[in-house]
């Protein structure tokens, strides 16, 4: 059966391959394919469920708690049907994690990104709300993030990050032969001065989208690459982030749980002092 509006194939979504029962609330969101079976490596159970295209999902346990790992490919619009069809099929709660660049000098290679908002420069979360409307984390994916970060003692620093879809012109690198246009020469400088700390993919169309369906998301992301100094190290970091994910889902449901006994909306400091 296949419905061109909300296209499925034996009752799977068409590009996840994914249905209901398939994936848990939680869901981590690396855009390397490759990236799926390591993250679920460290789980305590792992039920391979698709691989289609870009999207390769694993859903499991860790550490008791339910979990998914659906990778979204490169970029906003990719990530963005990812998204769509795991809210279709129960997913609620979205954890990116992933490699970025540096624009800041006091970042280092290896270091850690938690992304609480994202400048939208991507084409993707444009297609789905005007331009004013702001790319931002949920506040307890992100507070998750950071306990997590704390508890695993790495480097990690809490900020802007600038999405983009292009990896080469986008994010002020010539393209082929040298190519460029003047407002180039001006984009890493301009974020610099606005406190933006680094450049990736995906986080802008995850946070404008989860926002948009009434779910909750955050990032995180390893730093791979200094802009200033040149640097580069291919997966520097990327454990670190793959450990502050998986730690952060099992916060979050517990987190979860204690609002739910507690019959509260929101996590808020006190609440962990009520008897």
């Amino acid at each position: 059966m296949f419905d061109s509006d909300e296209p499925k194939i034996s009752g799977k979504e068409y590009h996840i391959a994914c249905g209901p029962g398939d994936v848990a609330h939680y869901v981590i969101l690396p855009g390397d394919p490759d990236r799926t079976p390591k993250i679920s490596s460290y789980w305590d159970a792992v039920t391979f469920k698709a691989s289609h295209r870009e999207y390769v999902t694993h859903t499991g346990k860790y550490k008791g708690k339910d979990i998914s790992c659906t990778s979204t490919g490169i970029g906003g619009p990719s990530l963005s049907i990812a998204v769509e069809e795991l809210f279709r099929i129960g997913a609620r709660t979205f954890i990116r994690v992933g490699t970025t660049g540096a624009i800041q000098e006091q970042i280092n290679v290896g270091d850690l990104i938690i992304s609480s908002g994202a400048v939208r420069l991507d084409g993707a979360s444009k297609a789905y709300v005007r331009q004013e409307y702001p790319a931002f984390a949920d506040l307890e994916v992100t507070f998750a993030l950071i306990e997590a970060a704390e508890g695993l003692g790495l480097p990690y620093h809490v900020g802007v990050t600038a999405s983009t879809d292009s990896f080469y012109a986008g994010q002020g690198r010539p393209g082929f032969n040298g190519y460029d246009q003047s407002w180039m020469a001006t984009l890493i400088p301009d974020l610099k001065k606005a406190g933006v700390l680094n450049f990736e993919m995906e986080s802008a169309t995850l946070f404008t989208l989860t926002r948009l369906y009434g779910g909750r998301a955050g990032a995180i992301t390893a730093v791979i690459a200094q802009r200033e100094t040149g640097q580069f190290k291919a997966d520097a970091g990327l454990e670190g982030a793959i450990r502050v994910g998986n730690e952060a889902v099992r916060i979050l449901s517990e987190w979860d749980a204690l609002k739910e006994r507690k019959k509260k909306k929101y996590v808020y400091p006190s609440l962990f002092s009520q008897v």
